[in-house]
């Protein structure tokens, strides 16, 4: 009687161990099936990160915890408004949009060179919207083409690369197009100004 009594009680005991094991089992596959960076976008887990990120995402959700990571954080050596960078999007969109992607890096190089010269207006705003003695200074605003000028990511890569600090533009303040432009503006070009380079269709130039 003891001895069925104490085989009947071991046999509760190892059904009551198999259970709890396979219950441990099937929460560890689930854990371990959980994506290792899943990004949470319901549990306030993406915040706007400093002001020149444009939208990067700051946190990233594990399974297990939420890790702080800083990722995609675009850098702006120039620290630009958001304003400022959407218009040098579509200015150089606008102006080269048909160009390699070095042929865009080049327009946005003159653009931020003009921002940091004192001959020009100090924002890109100002800049791409100057208009001297009733002449604008970038075509796309003049013909208008500059508002329906949809940003590609190829342009917007080409932009960011610039404001990260790659400088293709040895300087340049102008460019034109001379297989397009006006032959007066273009004698002006050749006459007061330096020229630099060609590319992609653009001649650069700077001051004497």
């Amino acid at each position: 009687m003891y001895k069925r009594f104490m085989l009947q009680l071991f046999l509760c005991n190892l059904l009551f161990c198999t259970g709890w094991f396979c219950v441990k089992g099937i929460q560890a596959d689930r854990l371990a099936s959980t994506p290792a960076f899943q990004v949470n976008l319901t549990e306030n887990c993406v915040q706007p990160v400093a002001d020149k990120s444009y939208g990067a995402l700051r946190k990233v959700s594990s399974g297990q915890r939420v890790v702080d990571y800083e990722i995609l954080e675009r850098k702006d050596q120039y620290g630009l408004s958001e304003e400022d960078y959407e218009i040098l999007l579509k200015i150089v969109q606008a102006e080269a949009g048909n160009e390699d992607e070095k042929g865009k890096m080049l327009v946005a190089g003159v653009v931020l060179n003009r921002v940091k010269s004192s001959r020009f207006p100090g924002t890109v705003k100002d800049v791409v919207f100057q208009n001297h003695d009733g002449v604008y200074q970038f075509s796309p605003i003049a013909n208008k083409t500059y508002y329906s000028a949809n940003v590609s990511e190829e342009t917007r890569a080409a932009v960011d690369r610039v404001l990260g600090g790659e400088d293709v533009s040895q300087g340049a303040l102008y460019f034109a197009a001379r297989k397009y432009a006006d032959a007066e503006k273009m004698r002006w070009f050749d006459r007061a100004l330096v020229r630099l380079f060609e590319y992609g269709g653009h001649e650069f130039f700077t001051t004497r």
